[in-house]
């Protein structure tokens, strides 16, 4: 009544191709959350540098060394690139949304550095926070 299976199961012929599942790289969940955290710091990094360029000040120039230094040693000593073109034609209104996703970025960065428990990352992107709400309510006050 019912015919027999005629061809192997996709299941097991995945498995003969790929070999053994050892074949596959696998990572830690701590270096996954090592490469999350660096390309958080490094989009908040870029973040910080076209800040820098809008609007030049020490305090993001000291906040860009640190975070540069950050995502270098997360990174195995690789230095991460660095946004170097000033943006052109940009004004205040931008510098708001700039601070703003700043903040964000520092935000998912703070979360990942308290799950991995890297107290100098989470104490740098949790400085960097309030440094971005307090700029955005700084230009809030300052519009009003």
């Amino acid at each position: 009544m019912y015919e027999p299976i005629r061809t192997p199961s996709v299941h097991s012929t995945r498995t003969a191709l790929a070999g053994t599942a050892s074949d596959f790289p696998h990572r830690s969940r701590e270096e996954e959350l090592d490469i999350q955290l660096a390309g958080h710091l490094a989009a908040l990094l870029t973040a910080t540098d076209e800040l820098r360029a809008l609007a030049p000040s020490a305090d993001l120039d000291t906040a860009a060394e640190r975070l540069a230094g950050e995502v270098s040693r997360l990174r195995g000593g690789r230095t991460p690139v660095r946004a170097s073109a000033p943006a052109q034609g940009q004004g205040g209104a931008d510098l708001a949304v700039l601070h703003q996703r700043a903040h964000a970025l520092a935000g998912r960065a703070l979360v990942v550095a308290a799950s991995r428990a890297d107290t100098a990352a989470a104490i740098l992107a949790a400085e960097r926070m309030d440094a971005h709400a307090e700029a955005v309510e700084g230009r809030a006050l300052a519009s009003r």
